[in-house]
């Protein structure tokens, strides 16, 4: 099992332990709910070192990446990211990814931690082009700084420009002292930072930013934190929202599909879905019942199962159980009353528009 440079810190704090993506990971270290509350109200630091990195670069890594990737990285600028995905010539989704643009022929993208190498060969393998492919996971240390007090704390120990860091941009730039890849990104629904830098600096990095943060109420967080805050906002998982047999389409996330460009794979398979629909659809759900709606969990709709629940939690900030399941378009209405099939038992739940949170930005 992998490690991040930070496991003996994790340790030292007490952290719960588990294993995820092939990777021993912090779940939690205070608790789950008061984890996800801080980052809801205040910050939370995440150790996210377990995500992958790779690198492509020369004279026609734009148009390697226009070919293997969904959304348009030609309307990047310099220092601009995007979120996108890798698809199958079927439609369906090798990976999601944030595409960061650092340089002109010079693109930086991350993606999940079980699906790195798998990402890479693939990558490789529709490498036809004039670029070099690199997987550079090795090279860095991640973390997430998140929370409506992120900017204030980040503030203390950067020398970057935070106010002129807009939302889904990246800057050079040193914090506590090390210099690296400073992106105003996240996977929280809240606004935050996310710093790539060198693994040796990772100790340092992690105690004075918990230190410079303590005065706003900054704590650290695990993945367990991590996915109810995701599940809040409604962003997709690897292996839950989004898999082998599921298209961007039907994970409604058409909007990263840019079908202006003219060849790019999966292209096809998505316009052919586009005329003649979409087989499944992504759609919240509220409990009414008592019960939290698991991963795989049957959707019952009329005496019948119609899907499955993809992701399903309580949700610490909004006081209710809720989650995301699949069901076919033609059920997908809001507010339609449905069950779901909780060991053996069907307990009453209803449709919810998404995202079930989103934050003020005041």
């Amino acid at each position: 099992m992998k490690r991040t440079a930070l496991n003996a810190a994790h340790n030292v704090a007490g952290a719960k332990m588990v294993e995820f993506g092939g990777w021993e990971m912090p779940v939690e270290y205070s608790g789950i709910m008061q984890e996800h509350l801080a980052v809801r109200t205040r910050a939370g630091l995440f150790d996210v070192s377990h995500m992958g990195e790779i690198e492509l670069r020369g004279r026609q890594a734009l148009s390697l990446l226009q070919y293997i990737t969904s959304n348009d990285a030609s309307r990047l600028k310099v220092c601009q990211a995007q979120y996108s995905a890798l698809m199958y010539p079927s439609g369906s989704v090798v990976d999601d990814c944030v595409v960061h643009r650092l340089g002109e022929d010079h693109f930086f993208l991350c993606l999940n931690a079980a699906n790195t190498d798998k990402d890479f060969d693939w990558i490789v393998e529709h490498n036809s082009f004039d670029a070099d492919v690199r997987n550079v996971s090795s090279d860095y240390s991640q973390l997430a700084l998140q929370g409506p007090r992120a900017a204030d704390i980040l503030a203390k120990v950067t020398d970057a420009d935070l106010a002129a860091l807009k939302y889904y941009w990246v800057c050079r730039a040193t914090c506590c002292g090390v210099e690296g890849w400073l992106a105003r990104t996240g996977y929280t629904g809240e606004d935050g930072f996310e710093f790539y830098f060198p693994p040796t600096e990772s100790e340092p990095v992690w105690e004075k930013l918990l230190a410079a943060g303590k005065p706003e109420g900054l704590i650290p967080a695990g993945l367990g934190a991590r996915n109810t805050l995701r599940l809040e906002a409604a962003y997709p998982l690897y292996g839950h929202e989004l898999d082998e047999e599921t298209t961007l389409l039907e994970a409604g996330l058409g909007w990263i599909c840019k079908f202006d460009k003219e060849v790019f794979i999966g292209r096809e398979a998505l316009l052919e879905q586009k005329q003649h629909g979409i087989r499944k659809k992504l759609v919240g759900l509220e409990m009414a019942g008592r019960g939290i709606a698991r991963d795989a969990y049957p959707v019952w709709i009329d005496s019948r199962v119609v899907g499955r629940v993809s992701s399903g939690s309580y949700a610490p900030y909004l006081k209710k159980n809720i989650g995301l399941a699949y069901v076919p378009p033609e059920y997908a209405e809001t507010g339609r009353e449905i069950q779901v099939e909780i060991r053996g038992s069907r307990v009453a739940a209803r449709l919810a528009p998404l995202p079930f949170y989103r934050r003020s930005r005041a």
